[in-house]
């Protein structure tokens, strides 16, 4: 069985509600991984600092997945975004969910300053758009908040064969007027996007794992 991780994150300063707790959830909780040899969990994070250190790293190093999908919030943009990569950088304007900010500008002093994700970037954006046309775009600045550290973490840890971040929007409200985030996806849409991600991220976990 191939093990799929989805990561999500938690409310935090500007957002009381985060959607990408419940799409973890609702992803990790199709019954058709089952059917296709995939084993999927959901692991929704605090939005801390702290929280990469003690949480999502010894879950990845216990739980060994082949394949993570880690989803963050992008509340200022209107598609869904695959991250190609993180950078070792931070932002001290921020706080996180529990008011802390990073000591340093570099993340992890003395580690590369380029993590780049760990799948075909090209295959996998062809898949979320012919799932969901239109949602979904490239990104190559993954910001200085969380959703950018715990990506550059993650891609350290030697176990999952492919792992990437995807940001994804506020969802569209339904009958919302227009100008007021109606070029957003719904969160249904969204859904079926990530879905296709996920599904291209655990076959590409289980490939690269059958030839090790």
């Amino acid at each position: 069985m191939t093990r799929l991780l989805i990561t999500g994150f938690g409310p935090f300063p500007g957002v009381p509600r985060n959607p990408t707790e419940g799409l973890a959830r609702r992803l990790a909780a199709d019954p058709r991984w089952r059917r296709r040899g995939i084993v999927a969990e959901a692991l929704v994070l605090p939005t801390t600092w702290r929280a990469v250190d003690e949480i999502l790293l010894p879950h990845v190093r216990e739980s060994r997945p082949d394949a993570v999908l880690m989803l963050g919030v992008a509340a200022r943009r209107r598609r869904v975004t695959i991250e190609v990569r993180a950078l070792n950088r931070v932002g001290r304007l921020l706080p996180d969910a529990a008011g802390g900010l990073p000591m340093r500008l570099a993340y992890r002093p003395g580690e590369p300053f380029v993590r780049r994700a760990r799948i075909a970037i090209g295959p996998l954006l062809a898949a979320m758009n012919a799932a969901a046309p239109g949602t979904t775009r490239l990104s190559r600045n993954a910001g200085r908040y969380l959703c950018n550290g715990a990506s550059y973490a993650a891609l350290a840890e030697p176990g999952p064969e492919a792992l990437v971040f995807v940001h994804v929007p506020m969802p569209r409200e339904a009958g919302r007027p227009a100008g007021t985030g109606a070029d957003r996806p719904d969160a249904g849409l969204m859904l079926r996007a990530l879905g296709a991600a996920a599904g291209r991220i655990a076959h590409s976990g289980r490939r690269r794992s059958a030839l090790a």
